[in-house]
């Protein structure tokens, strides 16, 4: 009789071995169920409602992982997956959940059959290594070219990211928008000098690019009418300082014992500010922006001067005018010279919408540009905004890394045959483990075929003959429900997306495969599980 050992406290779920390998890799599933269709230029939206009932539309991989608050531990590694390809090249969200999810299915039946996991994750790291040989041997540089030329690339890869998106119909529109915005940043390319701002109503036709910062107009004051509303060649104050009458701190006491006395306490402080508003206009500027609010006494009195104030702008938009004007956001208002105020040629003050809109063009150092964006509804307002920062970041990489692939899953049926010979070359488990990932890579055409309803199994098999005799850019068509030669079609993607894709995809797998115990420590104050662990036991008074 030996006494049993508790090791871990009560409550605790510890579960090992196989049966929880197969678990975790039936979670991955239920994951790669949740975006599968979201793939490809036929791919369905997702409609998510959160716990505070604000609904989502989305068809951006990573965003809908993001979403979905899931809690199981191993198909947590897939929304970490999806989160770093957003990160890292912006698109490929969808596709690198898919594959990893294929990656554990096609291996599920040998972890069943109890070949070692170690042995998986051996074949599929070196199913990777080829995979990532070959995409470089294929990709195909793009040599410096004419600045007509390289637009017109750019502009293609744009297309293709956003062929899968809300708004497919108007994606020659935006990716003109999209690439001049990127062209317009300077050699590193910093993605928060793109500012995007949403204004409802009006047509997506009607969304713009302003080279320079555009903001909604703050909140005014009284005032602020007889403030002109266009200057060129203009001086901009940028400040953190409060321009209004404070109430006083609670803590500050002064007694007096008669009138004038008081009245002196309050002549001081309207002299305060009186002084800081007197500097400002000294400096020569004629658009004050400040972070912190500009009150009304203040607004009159710049207005009087004809000078433009705007009082609480986000942070963001100061940095960026900062950015793209010079000078330097002023805490006090001592200093304030010539030296540290922004110039820019032409600042208007315009109606776009519903909104009034602050224009800054015409920036010395401008290396920033605002998207304005119009639409109807507002959720469809924020998936085009997600849709555009995908094309944004496609676009950066594509300049950064200037090699392209051909996408639309030419390029995984091609790896795909690749594996599939080599693994006829080495013998042992490791043949029938590289020939699964092989079979894996196929997911991807063949979704792109399921989206849009046609017969997959038809379409990969011509793909297969294809491929078999060397047309190596051969992919799906989805306009012709056929197969054409993608490159040709110009339907063309960054090598780095697929390069890493893949290598996360693989990882996550080999991570999901190495696990073979989970052990799960019961929250504080949690009852131990009644009823060996399913579900909780009937509590104290609990209703049967």
């Amino acid at each position: 009789m030996q006494p049993q050992i508790v090791l871990l406290k009560e409550g605790t779920d510890t579960s090992q071995g196989k049966p929880q390998l197969v678990s975790n890799i039936n979670a991955c599933q239920s994951i790669v169920d949740a975006v599968r269709t979201t793939l490809g230029p036929r791919g369905m939206d997702k409609l998510i409602v959160d716990s505070q009932g604000k609904a989502t539309i989305s068809n951006d991989g990573a965003t809908i992982m993001k979403l979905l608050d899931i809690i199981h531990p191993a198909a947590k590694t897939l929304v970490d997956i999806a989160k770093s390809q957003d990160a890292e090249v912006g698109d490929g969200t969808t596709s690198v959940v898919l594959l990893a999810g294929e990656f554990l299915k096609q291996v599920k039946p040998f972890v069943e059959e109890g070949v070692h996991p170690r042995v998986i994750i051996k074949a599929i790291r070196k199913a990777l290594q080829l995979c990532m040989e070959k995409i470089n041997d294929m990709a195909v540089q793009i040599v410096e070219q004419s600045k007509e030329e390289q637009r017109a690339l750019l502009e293609k890869c744009a297309a293709t990211a956003m062929s899968s998106k809300l708004i497919h119909q108007q994606k020659d529109f935006f990716s003109k928008i999209v690439v001049d915005a990127v062209l317009s940043l300077d050699e590193l390319l910093p993605l928060n000098m793109i500012g995007i701002k949403k204004v409802t109503g009006g047509s997506l036709e009607e969304s713009q690019l302003v080279s320079g910062v555009a903001f909604k107009k703050t909140f005014s004051y009284a005032g602020f009418e007889m403030a002109p509303k266009g200057y060129d060649n203009c001086k901009i104050a940028l400040l953190n300082i409060e321009l209004e009458l404070k109430a006083e701190r609670d803590n500050a006491e002064i007694r007096v014992d008669n009138v004038k006395e008081y009245q002196k306490v309050v002549d001081v402080e309207w002299q305060i500010l009186y002084n800081k508003l007197a500097k400002i206009h000294e400096s020569g500027a004629n658009v004050v922006l400040s972070k912190l609010p500009i009150g009304d006494v203040a607004t009159q009195y710049f207005a009087d001067r004809d000078i433009f104030c705007a009082g609480r702008v986000p942070e963001e938009d100061l940095k960026r005018t900062m950015k793209a004007c010079g000078g330097a956001v002023m805490t006090t208002a001592n200093d304030i010279n010539a030296s540290v105020l922004g110039l820019c040629e032409h600042f208007e003050e315009r109606q776009v919408g519903g909104e009034r809109f602050n224009l800054f063009q015409g920036c010395p150092n401008a290396k920033t540009s605002t998207l304005i964006l119009r639409g109807g509804a507002e959720q469809f307002l924020e998936e085009t905004e997600r849709s555009l920062h995908d094309a944004i970041m496609i676009v950066r990489r594509t300049i950064k890394h200037d090699s392209v692939v051909a996408g639309g899953g030419a390029i995984e049926m091609e790896l795909s045959k690749l594996l599939r010979d080599y693994s006829r070359t080495i013998a042992g488990k490791e043949q029938l483990l590289i020939a699964a990932i092989a079979k894996g890579l196929e997911i991807i055409p063949r979704q792109l075929c399921d989206n849009a309803g046609f017969d997959a199994t038809n379409i990969l098999n011509k793909l297969r003959q294809k491929h078999a005799q060397g047309g190596q850019w051969y992919g799906v068509d989805i306009t012709k429900e056929d197969i054409s030669d993608n490159y040709e079609q110009c339907v063309w993607e960054p090598s780095i997306i697929k390069i890493n894709a893949l290598t996360a995809a693989a990882e996550a797998a080999c991570m999901v495969l190495s696990v073979d115990e989970t052990i799960k420590s019961p929250k504080a104050g949690e009852a131990p599980m009644a009823g060996g662990g399913m579900g909780m036991g009937r509590g104290m008074g609990r209703p049967m």
